[in-house]
């Protein structure tokens, strides 16, 4: 509350574009610690408008007209308010407020902590237990002869961000495993992610291997070796690597890259093409400026989508997905993805993998479980990628968003395959920028529990 410098303001017109709105409504604006709120004069309807500030993405402030000063607030789930202050002095009070409010610098200050819902403790562990990852391999058949739990994480002592349960070969050795994990990038070594029932064949992730020009890992080898004995119809594996194969050569030169095939000798190697977080971040703002243009004839709107290349992007998306999934479903042949560390494109491609090769991910529940396990739980970054905390812009990039457009863009061709509809997709993609929800909270496992985002009380 200290960061509020005008709690409220009266005569304030209101445009929400996003809205279809026509014409701005008159109404009074509050200020509280995690919304601002709109509430019009007409009697008949007092309407309210509702925005959590941790849906703001930025707060702009153009020149003053004649008819008062303007503020533009563009959100995270990209609706617009346009917001005409009558006197200068109240949106300069109202443009501080919410600039600081929409970037908090502590875990503490979101709305999900900062909210104290009136469960008991029972309850509050029901809801978080309502997605049980063990239950879901176990419906996988794991373990089983082929992949056995390891150890090895636990207390997060091998990869950090790596979750502290974790599935591997049954070959897998203590040692393979950890001299695996120091020849990858972030330590983040060969862990299954999904397991085909019928082929036997499985979807395993990590990160690149530290290889540079000529570097080689005697476990790394072994452990890919493992990740094929794991699968008795097959004398070779798939290692997709999602990277374009330019970027993954540069990685070179910094001491990381990709496998070498001279080495790993029971693999065959593939590029997919998608681009970095810093391409999509450009890629997703050419296309919000398309939707953002006055009156556009189709032409501009299609050039405009053209030129933004973001379909292009999620077509390398679905691209890798349906590689992973033919190589595993029709060719009974496991894959091992990566991308640079395993926690962006990687995620993007097992998890729609997953959705095509199992129709349980393509159920309400099922959706919820896949990502839990290939998002939350193997340690994609919400905090940077969706700027939950104030930080470096660099790190923020669409990456869920992405995600949920490949479903969506699969939901469009095969309606009757899919338990839910796009107002499902949308609500996963408000909570994973609302912060209404622990779910989405922290950059992995070990900083959730660190934080004890469980039980509401942040260290």
């Amino acid at each position: 509350m200290e960061h509020i410098r005008t709690p409220k303001v009266e005569h304030v017109r209101l445009l929400d574009r996003s809205s279809g709105q026509r014409k701005a409504s008159i109404g009074t604006l509050y200020l509280s610690a995690t919304h601002s709120i709109f509430v019009e004069n007409n009697p008949e309807t007092r309407k309210e408008t509702w925005v959590l500030h941790s849906m703001v993405s930025s707060v702009e402030r153009p020149a003053s007209s004649p008819a008062g000063s303007q503020l533009i607030l563009r959100c995270k789930d990209f609706r617009v308010f346009y917001i005409l202050v009558p006197q200068e002095r109240d949106c300069v009070d109202v443009h501080a407020s919410l600039a600081r409010l929409s970037r908090p610098e502590k875990y503490i200050e979101l709305y999900c902590l900062s909210f104290n819902p009136n469960v008991n403790k029972e309850e509050r562990e029901e809801s978080w237990n309502f997605i049980d990852l063990v239950s879901d391999y176990k419906r996988m058949g794991v373990p089983n002869n082929l992949w056995v739990t390891t150890a090895a994480n636990s207390e997060y002592r091998v990869c950090d961000t790596y979750p502290s349960e974790l599935f591997v070969p049954k070959s897998a050795t203590p040692t393979i495993i950890d001299g695996s994990s120091r020849f990858r990038s972030r330590r983040r070594f060969p862990a299954l992610s999904y397991f085909h029932q019928d082929t036997l064949a499985a979807v395993c992730r990590c990160s690149q291997p530290l290889s540079g020009f000529s570097g080689r890992c005697q476990e790394d080898e072994m452990m890919l070796q493992a990740v094929m004995k794991s699968n008795p119809g097959s004398d070779y594996i798939y290692v997709v690597d999602t990277r374009p194969k330019l970027n993954a050569m540069a990685n070179r030169a910094a001491g990381k890259g990709y496998e070498n095939e001279d080495h790993y000798t029971n693999i065959k190697l593939q590029f997919i093409g998608i681009e970095n977080i810093h391409v999509m971040r450009s890629s997703q703002q050419k296309i919000i400026d398309v939707g953002e243009m006055r009156s556009p004839s189709m032409t501009d709107f299609l050039w405009g989508l053209e030129n933004s290349g973001w379909l292009k992007h999620i077509k390398a998306i679905l691209d890798a997905g349906v590689f992973i999934a033919r190589a595993v479903a029709d060719e009974g042949v496991s894959v091992l993805v990566h991308c640079s560390d395993g926690w962006d494109r990687t995620a993007q491609a097992c998890s729609v993998a997953s959705i095509l090769l199992d129709p349980h991910y393509r159920t309400i529940t099922g959706l919820m479980v896949l990502i839990e396990r290939d998002w939350v739980s193997f340690g994609h970054k919400f905090s940077h990628r969706c700027a939950h905390l104030d930080g470096d812009p660099k790190e923020v990039s669409p990456v869920i968003d992405q995600f949920l457009e490949c479903v969506w863009q699969l939901s469009e061709q095969f309606p009757c395959a899919f338990e839910f509809n796009e107002r499902f997709l949308i609500a996963i993609h408000t909570h994973a920028y609302s912060c209404q929800y622990g779910t989405f909270l922290g950059n992995c496992q070990r900083e959730r529990r660190d934080m004890r985002s469980r039980s509401g009380s942040v260290q």
